[in-house]
């Protein structure tokens, strides 16, 4: 009995130290996630409003107007690029996995409608997992700071770009997780290249003719890069919000499960220990009577 006591003491002091751990992480990352928040909704005014003006100038292009490269789709390869974005560290309950899982979905629909997919995968995490598939890897980028740069952006932005232009991949597809509260962010996808708009959002009816200073060609070939980095930055600040609200949750289940786990070990322990203390009054007893008969 006395050795098992000890083990069950050693058991909840290891509990303890978890806890006090996890505690600690959870405190970091509800810090953290509440600028990260903050950076992610003080940014998307100005994305959506880029892609406002972006969703203007390209509907009022005539046909054969301005035709940008990134705006026509590439006759190379039937390939599809998708850029998944995973985070660099783990202890975030299923972030990692459930865009994982959509991007290895994502990949099958592509290949179902008989394309060929390349990835081009951002974070260890994403890294790890797809080394180790049978999707091929044309791309990785890991190091992503806390919160992320728009420099980030434009490394991604720059290397879809290049694929695209020389004819290796004919789209490229943002496979991020969007945050929308503190307690729900969900893997989504995204168009990148060609960058040419849903049909939703076209505008419909009479359009008023616009006069371009500078030239259309010009103007669009400035505002697409713009347009591209801007959406990639602001998926890269969904992302990394929706991670540390992931971790900050997980943290706070493992530090409530540490805690049942030590009220259940104290509650053996204690009966152990008076099981204990019975046994050693009995024998007292027993002896006494045994020495007086």
């Amino acid at each position: 009995m006395p050795g098992n006591m000890k083990e069950i003491r050693r058991r909840i002091k290891s509990f303890q130290s978890t806890q006090k751990i996890t505690k600690a992480m959870e405190m970091v990352a509800a810090a953290k996630v509440r600028r990260a928040q903050e950076r992610v909704q003080a940014s998307r005014p100005y994305s959506e409003k880029l892609r406002e003006v972006f969703v203007e100038v390209s509907s009022r292009l005539l046909p054969g107007e301005a035709r940008h490269p990134l705006l026509v789709p590439s006759s190379g390869a039937k390939r599809t690029l998708l850029v998944v974005v995973t985070s660099d560290k783990g202890l975030c309950g299923g972030y990692n996995a459930n865009v994982i899982r959509f991007a290895v979905q994502r990949s099958r629909a592509i290949k179902a409608e008989g394309r060929a997919v390349s990835l081009f995968v951002v974070g260890n995490k994403g890294i790890a997992f797809f080394r180790r598939g049978s999707l091929e890897v044309a791309k990785t980028l890991s190091g992503i700071p806390t919160p992320p740069g728009f420099v980030q952006a434009e490394v991604i932005v720059d290397e879809a770009r290049d694929l695209f232009l020389k004819g290796e991949v004919d789209r490229v597809e943002l496979v991020y997780t969007r945050f929308h509260s503190l307690a729900r962010y969900e893997p989504t996808s995204v168009g990148l290249l060609p960058a040419t708009l849903p049909e939703g959002e076209r505008p419909s009816g009479p359009q008023t003719p616009y006069l371009f200073e500078p030239e259309a060609e010009e103007l669009i070939g400035e505002l697409i890069p713009a347009f591209l980095t801007t959406t990639v930055y602001q998926a890269l600040l969904d992302a990394s919000a929706a991670q540390l609200a992931a971790q900050m949750m997980a943290m706070g289940a493992a530090s409530k499960n540490a805690g049942e786990m030590i009220s259940q070990l104290t509650l053996v322990y204690n009966k152990a220990r008076q099981a204990s203390i019975t046994q050693e009054i009995l024998e007292v007893v027993g002896g006494a009577e045994a020495i007086q008969g």
